[in-house]
């Protein structure tokens, strides 16, 4: 009798201990501590295989496990784009929430914007695993994930649940990034059925033709594919009720005259293209990694792209004469970062490989130092600052 009462005494110490634990976790989880985040949760996500860490991350914000933003934005970060306004210009790239899981509370944790997908026509597992690698000495990430979808049905499904509470539980920017499936015989029949299946959920749509881990994608960015795929998305996106801006994905490793080409099509079809996102990731692999993974094949985020990515934002700001709004992505760690974009073309940022590294306290850092870098050089918004260097040289 003793024995069992012991045991009894120890269960219940057991179950008591983990109930206690699970609370002080999700406590310092929601509170956005950077300590607790820095010595233990990203330690025990790294311990993971970097897909599975993934994955674990979108069940735990689907679930409402992530910060919550509780203040307004400084003044100086609300911006307007594509005739939207924007608390801030700070928001969540493509390849995070790929099928739409979990858009209010990454929206509550701070972001201005977040942009789900890629999403594809019909469901597909992208490719075999293992497909995405830390490069933890270079704090990069290389992903060959290949558009693993659910596909338009399921994703609008989930769309339609958000867009029934939209504004009750979050408020910010949705963008829904397309793509194509790999076996697809048209990449354009492909993008216009995204518009059609899921184009009415989205604040902007986002051609992604620039994503090296789809056969012949990249491909498209040619001056007669483009003009071709404008024409044609730019039709359907005109039958939408919401009429979503329209923006074009493009890579880092273009050449000089596909940047030239892109351009001159571009502002061809002002009229139908809102905007480029620049850029998605780079097949390219720089002198200066170290990690043991850098010569795996895939695209390349984090760091080792910022200049890159930024060298495209300023080129691509000036040969489109600043007529078209960027959103810059690429290596984007901090508030200096995204102030060095914002300078070179950019009037939206946006941010991904840097919570695998930092966390979720990032997007506050970034936010307030982006806030002092602009206070010093004397600006009063960010609109004030985007493009300054072309205007400054």
């Amino acid at each position: 009798m003793q024995i069992r009462n012991l045991w009894k005494l120890v269960g219940g110490v057991a179950f008591a201990s983990v109930a206690v634990s699970g609370l002080i976790v999700s406590q310092k989880l929601l509170r956005n501590d950077e300590v607790f985040y820095r010595t233990f949760a990203l330690p025990l996500l790294h311990r993971l295989d970097p897909e599975t860490a993934h994955r674990l991350a979108i069940k735990c914000a689907s679930l409402g496990l992530v910060p919550r933003q509780s203040t307004e934005d400084p003044a100086e970060l609300v911006t307007t784009v594509f005739k939207q306004k924007f608390s801030n210009p700070i928001g969540l790239a493509a390849g995070f929430d790929k099928h739409a899981e979990a858009i209010n509370d990454l929206l509550q944790m701070g972001f201005g914007f977040i942009e789900i997908g890629s999403v594809t026509p019909l469901p597909q597992a992208g490719n075999p695993k293992p497909r995405i690698f830390r490069l933890i000495e270079d704090r990069a990430i290389i992903n060959r994930y290949g558009f693993n979808s659910d596909g338009h049905e399921i994703v609008a499904q989930k769309l339609e649940k958000w867009h029934k509470n939209r504004g009750r539980k979050s408020s910010g920017i949705v963008g829904i990034n397309l793509g194509k499936n790999k076996l697809s015989d048209s990449a354009v029949e492909d993008y216009v059925k995204g518009i059609q299946a899921i184009g009415k959920y989205a604040d902007y749509l986002v051609i992604n033709v620039s994503s090296p881990n789809t056969p012949g994608l990249r491909a498209l960015q040619k001056k007669e594919e483009l003009q071709t795929i404008i024409t044609q998305i730019s039709i359907e996106r005109e039958k939408l009720k919401n009429k979503p801006a329209l923006l074009i994905k493009l890579a880092p490793d273009l050449t000089v005259q596909d940047k030239k080409d892109i351009a001159d099509v571009i502002l061809k079809e002002r009229r139908n293209v809102d905007g480029l996102v620049i850029s998605n990731t780079t097949v390219r692999r720089p002198n200066c990694l170290t990690s043991v993974s850098k010569s795996e094949a895939g695209g390349l985020s984090g760091p080792p792209l910022r200049e890159m990515a930024t060298k495209t934002i300023y080129d691509m700001y000036r040969l489109t004469e600043g007529k078209i709004p960027i959103i810059g992505v690429g290596g984007v760690q901090s508030g200096e970062d995204a102030y060095e974009k914002i300078r070179a073309g950019a009037s939206l940022i946006q941010v991904l490989t840097a919570l695998t590294y930092n966390g979720p306290s990032i997007i506050q850092k970034i936010k307030a130092d982006l806030v002092t870098l602009l206070r010093q050089d004397g600006f009063k918004s960010v609109e004030e600052a985007v493009g300054i260097d072309h205007r400054r040289q």
